[in-house]
């Protein structure tokens, strides 16, 4: 239940929420790291 929860979440997020994985974490605003961290966690969930 939880790992396909968590697939599904992760499919919403590739389509809804920006890329940000080709720039540089120390360029980003504190808004998109805390979407980089959200993004992350949704996947290692998925995964898991």
């Amino acid at each position: 239940m939880k790992k396909s929860f968590f697939s599904f979440l992760n499919k919403i997020n590739k389509a809804v929420l920006p890329k940000l994985s080709d720039k540089d974490p120390n360029s980003l605003t504190k808004f998109q790291k805390g979407i980089l961290a959200y993004r992350y966690f949704v996947l290692v969930n998925s995964l898991a």
